[in-house]
Formats: structure tokens, C-alpha cells, sequence
């Protein structure tokens, strides 16, 4: 998008799909290791395809995942891998659909050291987006740069998700976001 997302929602004023996320998620701190896993999930299926495409079928993704849970999807087997790639509402792609149960398993791994997904999250923090995402793809599967960036800063781990002088920033400067708080 050569427009920022706040650019675009304010151009297409009849774009409800983009104007709901745009001003209830995107940029949102989540503190929630299933909306974090969730959330990564759904930025791994977008590469190649666009947003909108993930938008529509968030619900779906949702459902299918069974509310992101890594501890269900980590314990997925060929079984629950053949019903993903069965799922029409969701992308039936082999890559992305392994890509989430493996990032499952890897972030139930971090519990011993980290306690969780978003206390990895926060050890990282701050890092530019370099190093966040060599720490993605040294942690992580099917996690590329962009993969990363937009991970970061949908979920409050990078700044620049919204225009400086958007009503929503102010919302997600209130809630705390990680990119704002002093290391």
C-alpha cells in the first residue's frame, strides 16, 4: 500500500471491512497469547494475497483454529492438518497451514523460558524491525520480513501502524502499547 492504512480508510469511506479493523484492531496491543498466535496466523495466510481476502475469512480462520488456542493447535495431527486443508473458509495452503501448527509448538516451547508468546514478545523488546525479524526467523516458521513488520505493528510491538494525527492512535496510546513504553 503506497497510502497509509489510515490514508486508505479515509479514501474509502464505504470500505466497512477495512474501517472495522483499522479502527478496533489494527495497532491494538494484544496481551493475549491466543489473539498474538491468532494474529500471526492470519499474517503468514495473507502473504501473497491481499488483506481483504484475510478479513473476510477472519471468522473462519478463527473457527478453524479453534479460537488460535496453541496448546490445541500444537497437538494437531494429519487428521486435523486434512480438515484444514479441507476448510473452504479458510487459505488451504499445505506451507501456511503447517507453518501455524509449527509456530504453535515453537511458541508453547517458549513457556519454560519466557512464560509465554507475548513475555517472548516483551524480552525482545525494543528492537528495530532488523532484528525483530532475524528473532522471528530464528524462533519462528514462514515468518519474512513483511510477514514480521505487519505482525509488529498490528499488535502494538512496532509504531506506525496509524497516522500521528488519527483518532485511533490516541486509543492505542492510552492502552499502553509496547513501541511506547520505555525499555
Amino acid at each position: 500500500m503506497t497510502t497509509s492504512y489510515c490514508a486508505h480508510v479515509r479514501a474509502h469511506p464505504e470500505d466497512s471491512l477495512h474501517r472495522a479493523y483499522h479502527d478496533t484492531q489494527y495497532g491494538f496491543p494484544l496481551r493475549d497469547d491466543a489473539a498474538l498466535f491468532g494474529r500471526l496466523v492470519l499474517e503468514i495466510n495473507q502473504a501473497g494475497l491481499s488483506w481483504t481476502t484475510i478479513l473476510k475469512k477472519q471468522a473462519a480462520f478463527h473457527l478453524a483454529y479453534e479460537r488460535f488456542d496453541p496448546a490445541r493447535v500444537a497437538a494437531y495431527d494429519e487428521i486435523e492438518r486434512a480438515r484444514l486443508l479441507a476448510d473452504a473458509g479458510i487459505i488451504r495452503n499445505r506451507l501456511k497451514v503447517d507453518a501455524a501448527i509449527e509456530n504453535a509448538r515453537r511458541i508453547l516451547a517458549l513457556g519454560p523460558e519466557f512464560g509465554s508468546f507475548r513475555g517472548w514478545l516483551d524480552a525482545q523488546h525494543p528492537l528495530d524491525l532488523g532484528d525483530w525479524t532475524k528473532r522471528f526467523k530464528k524462533t519462528f516458521v514462514f515468518t519474512g520480513g513483511e510477514i514480521v513488520k505487519e505482525f509488529l505493528l498490528s499488535t502494538g510491538y512496532l509504531p506506525g501502524a496509524h497516522d500521528a494525527d488519527c483518532p485511533v492512535q490516541a486509543e492505542i496510546l492510552a492502552l499502553g502499547p509496547a513501541w511506547a513504553r520505555t525499555p
